[in-house]
């Protein structure tokens, strides 16, 4: 019973230096100051609120859901600020709020 114990400390015991010599590769993420092209986070929370108080709590076919005040533009992540709006609505409009937040 003496010589499996007595196996188990050294290997134990060897195994700490070898592991202490080898950095590990589960890093933290790198924390990058935010660039121009960052997105906004957006608040899942926030959204879901506003599908159930405008009666589509799964979404609504053809439509996105768009902040009337851009987020990249300092709007507020909330339903207030939250609009139905058709996806070619929204292409045209992110094309211009593209060209006029990227100035700011």
């Amino acid at each position: 019973m003496r010589g499996p114990l007595l196996l188990l400390a050294i290997l134990l015991g060897l195994a700490a230096p070898v592991a202490a010599q080898h950095p590990t590769r589960h890093r933290s993420p790198r924390h990058h100051a935010p660039t121009a092209h960052a997105e906004p986070q957006r608040s899942r929370t926030a959204k879901d609120a506003f599908l159930r108080q405008t009666g589509h709590p799964h979404g609504w076919p053809g439509h996105i859901v768009d902040h009337v005040v851009p987020l990249a533009c300092g709007g507020a992540d909330d339903p207030s600020n939250m609009q139905w709006q058709t996806t070619e609505e929204a292409k045209a409009k992110d094309k211009v709020e593209r060209q006029g937040c990227a100035r700011r």
